[in-house]
C-alpha cells in the first residue's frame, strides 16, 4: 500500500481522469504546488490537501483508506458484498471500495410494502433487471410495474424511486456508471 502522500495524490487525480492543471483550477491550489506534493517535494498542511482533495472529489478518509496496491480482486463471494442498504431495503454492492471504478453493481432486495421514500437524483446512468417479485420504478413523471426479466435504463439526474409492490420481497440486479449512489 503506498503511504506517501504525493504518490498516493498522485494516483486518485489519475484514477479520476484529472491533469494537475485541471486540479489547480477546481481548487485555486497553484499546479506547481500540486506538483511539488505529488514529486514528494513539498509536504502539504492539512488544510491544503483537504483544498485539493474536495477539488478532485474525495474526502480526507476516503484518500487515506482506499487500496493502492496488492492483488486486484475478481471474484466475489456472496458473504463478500458490501451491505449499503436499510430500513427493509437490502443493498449489496460487489466491492467494498468503489475508489477509482467507473461501475457500480448491486443486488437489491426490498421487502414487502418498501419503498425508497421520495424521488432522489445523482450523476449517472442506472440499468437493473428484476430477478423476483414486482416493484414499481418511477422515473421523473412515468412509472411502471416490472417483474421477473422486466428492466429498467434511465438516466439518473432523473428524479427516480423504487416500490415493492409484491407480497414478496423483490430482487432486482442494476448497475450504475459512474458509482455516484
Amino acid at each position: 500500500m503506498v503511504t506517501d502522500v504525493g504518490q498516493r495524490l498522485r494516483l486518485v487525480r489519475v484514477a479520476k481522469n484529472l491533469s494537475q492543471r485541471e486540479l489547480a483550477k477546481r481548487t485555486g491550489v497553484t499546479n506547481s504546488t500540486i506538483s511539488l506534493i505529488e514529486s514528494g517535494d513539498m509536504n502539504p498542511s492539512i488544510g491544503t490537501l483537504k483544498r485539493v482533495l474536495d477539488g478532485i472529489p474525495v474526502t480526507l478518509g476516503d484518500f487515506f483508506s482506499f487500496e493502492t496496491e496488492g492483488q486486484e480482486k475478481y471474484f466475489y463471494l456472496a458473504d463478500d458484498l458490501t451491505e449499503i442498504g436499510q430500513s427493509g431495503i437490502s443493498l449489496r454492492q460487489i466491492g467494498g471500495n468503489l475508489f477509482g471504478r467507473a461501475l457500480q453493481v448491486l443486488h437489491e432486495r426490498y421487502d414487502p410494502g418498501a419503498d425508497t421514500g421520495v424521488a432522489y437524483a445523482h450523476d449517472g446512468e442506472e440499468a437493473g433487471v428484476v430477478i423476483r417479485g414486482q416493484v414499481e420504478v418511477t422515473v421523473e413523471n412515468q412509472s411502471h410495474i416490472l417483474g421477473p426479466g422486466d428492466a429498467y435504463y434511465f438516466d439518473s439526474r432523473k428524479p427516480h424511486r423504487f416500490r415493492c409492490i409484491s407480497d414478496e420481497a423483490c430482487e432486482v440486479i442494476s448497475s450504475c456508471t459512474p458509482p455516484t449512489f
